[in-house]
């Protein structure tokens, strides 16, 4: 039996320059961490005495004679790409709601190629796992997605990642003394607001509006390295993160009216109105998570303006994907 443990992110700058359309003809850059919330894989052989060959177990169970009747599509795909031909047992478990904004879809598809990986007594290095999860994702699943959720998933930590025209990345561990770390963390807030929805639906519209989008698509690509000078700099103060934070939301919710709906604009000023300096909705938008910049002394007030949500607090994770668990023979 293989576990595997692989975190979820949160992206503060940069997100939507991460898709392939975008990158091929301008490059793309995000500053993005992993957080201590995670998807963890259970991977088993089955032994040949049932009916199925494969048995997957998410929010439905899945009973199977081969990959190709896998109604679950990263599994599936991710299974013909691994080449698998013997009986499996998957399970899947996570800390936090899928569909949420925090990369969970990515996650899941890293965690799995790592178990499976692993199952067959293979060593997986973190670019192997962010590359083939890349690939199942735009490449078999034909999905709208970005190539971030991956990277942050299987590196770990907070990085600057720089996604390059000819397809490959790069992955820059950001190096502050761990009191700036500690500032960083104890300003922000993590709640949810509600509403799930389907991430690919949203970035459809987005990556259909990115030639019209330029300006603010170029705008938010800058914002990187701002916001990465912002925090390097242990004389500036970290309010500037979060006035950053600000301007990104406006630039973010300007791509697609998909972004965001009435409801999440209320969430936000309710936050704002009780001294949220910035924060932004993560993920591609239209629900899921909210991250709220503000001095700690205000988050009891923001916690009782947004009683009616879910706040869930987090730290910094750095490992990336991990094998947590590895009994290859079922021992």
């Amino acid at each position: 039996m293989i576990i595997t443990r692989t975190p979820y992110r949160i992206s503060f700058f940069g997100g939507g320059t991460d898709y392939p359309g975008w990158v091929r003809e301008h490059g793309g850059a995000v500053l993005a961490t992993a957080i201590d919330k995670f998807c963890y894989i259970t991977c088993r052989r089955l032994p040949p005495f049932f009916e199925h060959k494969h048995r997957i177990v998410y929010s439905v169970i899945e009973n199977v004679a081969s990959v190709d009747q896998i109604k679950h599509p990263a599994v599936r795909a991710a299974l013909q790409f691994e080449n698998v031909r013997e009986g499996l047992e998957i399970h899947h478990d996570g800390d936090l709601p899928a569909r949420s904004g925090l990369g969970s879809s990515s996650s899941f598809t890293v965690g799995l190629v790592h178990a499976l990986h692993a199952l067959r007594g293979s060593m997986s290095n973190k670019a192997q796992l962010a590359k083939a999860a890349i690939h199942i994702e735009q490449e078999l699943l034909k999905e709208n997605v970005g190539s971030q959720d991956q990277v942050l998933a299987a590196y770990g930590g907070l990085n600057h990642v720089r996604f390059l025209p000819d397809g490959t990345f790069d992955v820059t561990p950001v190096i502050v003394p761990p009191q700036r770390k500690a500032e960083l963390s104890s300003h922000l807030m993590l709640c949810f607001t509600g509403f799930s929805r389907f991430a690919s639906d949203i970035a459809k519209s987005q990556v259909a509006n990115m030639a019209a989008k330029k300006t603010q698509l170029m705008r938010m690509q800058a914002m990187v390295d701002e916001g990465l000078d912002i925090f390097v700099n242990s004389s500036a103060p970290i309010s500037a993160f979060g006035e950053l934070l600000h301007e990104s939301w406006l630039s973010k919710r300007s791509l697609s009216d998909m972004v965001t709906t009435p409801e999440i604009d209320q969430i936000y000023q309710a936050a704002r109105d009780a001294g949220a300096i910035g924060g932004k909705l993560l993920g591609a938008g239209g629900g899921g998570f909210m991250l709220i910049f503000a001095k700690p002394e205000r988050h009891a007030a923001i916690r009782g303006r947004l009683s009616q949500l879910i706040h869930v607090p987090f730290d910094f994770e750095e490992s990336g994907s991990r094998v947590v668990l590895y009994q290859p023979n079922g021992l």
